[in-house]
C-alpha cells in the first residue's frame, strides 16, 4: 500500500539533519512548499545566498551543540580544561611538569665551624650537549663536620629555578586566586608558607591534602588544582575541613620552573658560587639526573582519573598500585604491580612494584625508598610493598631481505637502514611498558611495510640479558638469570659440540688476570666454563651452573668473578648472558621490558632477482660490525 505525505507535511521543515548541503537542500523544500514562494527560483544568486547563510548558521549551531555535549562527558571531551575539569569530579589531580632531579654528594674545601648549612636556592650547573642547566636544592641542608671534614651527603637537586610568589589575602575580592603563575612549574617542588600579616613576621609551613581524611578545623593545609592555560591554584580550608586563612594573611608559594625532560641524564655538576662562603672540594654523582616530564597528556588523564577514584586511597588490586605510584611519581613512563606469591621463589606478603622511566634508567635508592614509604600508607594488612628494578631482556634479530630494485631508486644500504628505524620504532612505542609482546609476525610484516619495494624477509631472534657479578665479594657468589621464556633445545643434548644455545661475554675468574673465561650449555641443562687456546673451546668445568629449557632460568651456581670483560667494545661491568628461544615470539613477565637492539642486529638486503629481472646483488648493511659472544 503506497504511503501518501499530507499537505501538512510537506510545509513541515526536516530538521533531522546536521550535513550542510541537506540542511540547505530541507530549506529549499520548505519554502517550495510554501504559497507565498511558489514562483520564487531557489537557484538564483540572491536567493541562492540568503539560503547559504541560513544554512551555515544551522550547521554552525548543531557542530557546536555537538562539541559542547561531547565535552560535558570525560569519554568523548578534546579540550584539556574540560578533561581537567571532569577529572577534578572524580578527585584527580593531573600532574605537572616535572623538573630532572639527581642524588649529589659535596665535600667541602676549608669549611670551618661547628657546622655549616647549605640554603634551599643553593645552585650548580651541568651541561647536556651544547646547552647549560642550573639545578638548585629544594631545602635547607644542615652538617657538622666528621673528622674535620665537611660532607653533604645525598643532596637532591632538581633542574630549574626557584621562585617565589605572594599574594595577600583579601576576602573583599572575589576574583581573587592564589595562582603558580607559571605553566612550566613542578607542583611536587611547591612549597606553601602563611606569614601572619605584613607587621607580624611569624610564618606557618602547610603541608599539601591529598585527602579528607584526618583533616580538622585547625589542621594546616592546602589543596591544589589545575587551572585554565596549564597553570595551578592553590586553595586552601573554610576552617570546618582545613585551617581557613584570614584577612591580611601573606600566602608564598616557592617552586621549581623547569626545562623539564630537555636535562635528563646530566652527569657532570659544578657549584656555582659558594655554600656558606666555601667552595666544593669534590662532587660526587650519586645518580645522574632523571625523572624529567612534560605535564601529564589528556590520554593519561582520561585513563588514571577514573582508576583513582575506584582506588578511594586504598591499595588492594594492581591497578590501585599502579594509580598510586603515578600519583606519588608523575614522572613513571610505564608501571608494573604483580605481588610476591607469583615470583618464580614465592614471598607471601610483598607487592612488587616496578617503575620503567622514560629515558630507560632505574630509580634511586632514595627514589624507592620515598615511594615505598608512601605507599605503605594505603597498603591494607601487613602486605609490604617493595620497589624493584626492569628487567630488560634485549631482542636481537637477523634479518635478509628482497625487494624489487625496479619499484624504488633506494639501494640495499638505505633500505636496511630504514627497516633498523622500522624495528626501533616498534620497540619504542609497543614493547618499553611491561605489557608489549614481541611477535614475530608483526616484526616480520614492519620489515615488508618499511618500503613498497621489499617483498620479503626471513629474520631469525636471539635473546639476551645482564647480570652484574659482585667483583669485590671475598667468596663466591650465585647469579640467577631468568628469561621467563622458553629457550630452544629440540632434544637432550642439542648442539653440545658446537656449545648449546646459550653464550656469554667474558669475564675473569679468582683475580687471574692472564685467562678470559666464558659460559655456554651442553644441550642437557648444564652450564659449561671454558676459556679459549687459539682460539679453540677448552673446557675447565663442565657443571658449572644449570639451566631450565622451559622456564628459562639460567642459574650460575657458585662463582668469584673478580672481573669483566669489555662488551662491544666498551668498559662494562656487566655480563652478557645470550640465548635461543624456543619460540620466536617472546612474552614479558612480572617486571620485565623487552627491547629490540638494533645495534647489535644485523640487517642485509639484496634484490629480488625474479621481480627485478637482474641478476645484480644488493649491498648489505649491519648497524654493527660482528655481534659475536
Amino acid at each position: 500500500m503506497a504511503t501518501t505525505t499530507s499537505a501538512t507535511e510537506t510545509k513541515k521543515l526536516q530538521v533531522t539533519e546536521l550535513d550542510f548541503d541537506q540542511i540547505k537542500t530541507n530549506l529549499k523544500n520548505f519554502l517550495r512548499n510554501q504559497s507565498e514562494f511558489a514562483d520564487y527560483d531557489f537557484e538564483g544568486s540572491g536567493m541562492s545566498v540568503l539560503l547559504d547563510l541560513l544554512a551555515y548558521n544551522t550547521h554552525y549551531l548543531g557542530f557546536n551543540a555537538n562539541m559542547l555535549a561531547n565535552e560535558m562527558f570525560l569519554d568523548s571531551a578534546a579540550l584539556r580544561s574540560s578533561v581537567v575539569s571532569l577529572s577534578k569530579m572524580l578527585g584527580y589531580e593531573p600532574s605537572s611538569p616535572v623538573a630532572p632531579s639527581a642524588d649529589i654528594t659535596i665535600v667541602l674545601a676549608n669549611a670551618t665551624g661547628a657546622s655549616v648549612t647549605m640554603p634551599a636556592g643553593t645552585k650548580f650547573t651541568s651541561t647536556v650537549g651544547d646547552t647549560q642547566y642550573t639545578y638548585v636544592t629544594n631545602s635547607d641542608k644542615t652538617i657538622n663536620p666528621q673528622d674535620g671534614v665537611y660532607t653533604f651527603s645525598n643532596v637532591k637537586i632538581y633542574e630549574g629555578s626557584r621562585i617565589t610568589f605572594q599574594y595577600t589575602a583579601d576576602s573583599n575580592n572575589e576574583d581573587q586566586k592564589f595562582l603558580v603563575p607559571n605553566s612550566n612549574a613542578d607542583i611536587s617542588t611547591l612549597k606553601v608558607e602563611v606569614q601572619n600579616s605584613s607587621s607580624d613576621t611569624t610564618t606557618f609551613t602547610y603541608t599539601k591534602a591529598s585527602s579528607i581524611t584526618g583533616v580538622e578545623s585547625d589542621t594546616r593545609v592546602y589543596f591544589c588544582q589545575e587551572v585554565e592555560d596549564g597553570k595551578f591554584e592553590v586553595y586552601f580550608g573554610d576552617g570546618a575541613v582545613g585551617k581557613k586563612i584570614q584577612d591580611g594573611n601573606i600566602v608564598k608559594l616557592t617552586y621549581i620552573v623547569t626545562n623539564k625532560s630537555a636535562s635528563n641524564g646530566a652527569n657532570t655538576f659544578a657549584l656555582s658560587g659558594t655554600i656558606a662562603g666555601f667552595g666544593a672540594q669534590t662532587i660526587t654523582v650519586n645518580s645522574k639526573s632523571t625523572g624529567g616530564a612534560e605535564a601529564e597528556s589528556i590520554a593519561s588523564v582520561k585513563l588514571n582519573a577514573p582508576l583513582q577514584y575506584s582506588a578511594q586511597d586504598r591499595a588492594v588490586t594492581a591497578a590501585d598500585y599502579k594509580t598510586l605510584v603515578k600519583q606519588i611519581y608523575p614522572a613513571a613512563n610505564a608501571i608494573q604491580v604483580w605481588g610476591g606469591e607469583d615470583n618464580s621463589t614465592p614471598e607471601y606478603g610483598k607487592v612488587f612494584v616496578s617503575v620503567k622511566l622514560a629515558d630507560g634508567s632505574n630509580l634511586t635508592s632514595v627514589d624507592k625508598t620515598d615511594i615505598e614509604t608512601q605507599l605503605g600508607q594505603y597498603a591494607v594488612a601487613s602486605v609490604r610493598p617493595s620497589l624493584v628494578d626492569p628487567e630488560t631482556t634485549y631482542i636481537v634479530l637477523n634479518t635478509t631481505f628482497k625487494f624489487n630494485s625496479n619499484m624504488t631508486t633506494k639501494d640495499a644500504t638505505t633500505l636496511a637502514s630504514e627497516v633498523s628505524t622500522s624495528l626501533s620504532n616498534y620497540s619504542t612505542n609497543t614493547l618499553n611498558n611491561f605489557v608489549g609482546v614481541f611477535r614475530h609476525s608483526v616484526a616480520s610484516g614492519i620489515i615488508d611495510d618499511t618500503d613498497a619495494s621489499i617483498i620479503s624477509n626471513i629474520t631469525t631472534v636471539k635473546a639476551y640479558q645482564y647480570f652484574t657479578p659482585l667483583t669485590s665479594a671475598t667468596s663466591s657468589q650465585k647469579y640467577t638469570i631468568s628469561f621467563n621464556n622458553a629457550i630452544f633445545n629440540p632434544h637432550n643434548g642439542y648442539n653440545a659440540t658446537a656449545g648449546g644455545v646459550v653464550s656469554t661475554t667474558g669475564f675473569k675468574l679468582d683475580n687471574d688476570s692472564t685467562v678470559e673465561y666464558f659460559f655456554n650449555d651442553d644441550g642437557e641443562g648444564n652450564i659449561r666454563l671454558y676459556h679459549l687456546v687459539d682460539g679453540l673451546i677448552t673446557y675447565d668445568n663442565s657443571n658449572w651452573g644449570t639451566i631450565d629449557y622451559t622456564t628459562g632460568d639460567v642459574v650460575i651456581s657458585s662463582a668469584k668473578i673478580t672481573a669483566v670483560s669489555n662488551v662491544d667494545g666498551a668498559t662494562s661491568t656487566q655480563v652478557r648472558v645470550t640465548i635461543i628461544p624456543s619460540s620466536n615470539d617472546i612474552a614479558p613477565v612480572r617486571g620485565q621490558v623487552l627491547n629490540i637492539d638494533t645495534a647489535n642486529s644485523t640487517i642485509q638486503g639484496s634484490v629480488d632477482t625474479i621481480e627485478s629481472g637482474s641478476t645484480t646483488s644488493g649491498v648489505g648493511y649491519s648497524t654493527t660490525s660482528s655481534y659475536s659472544t
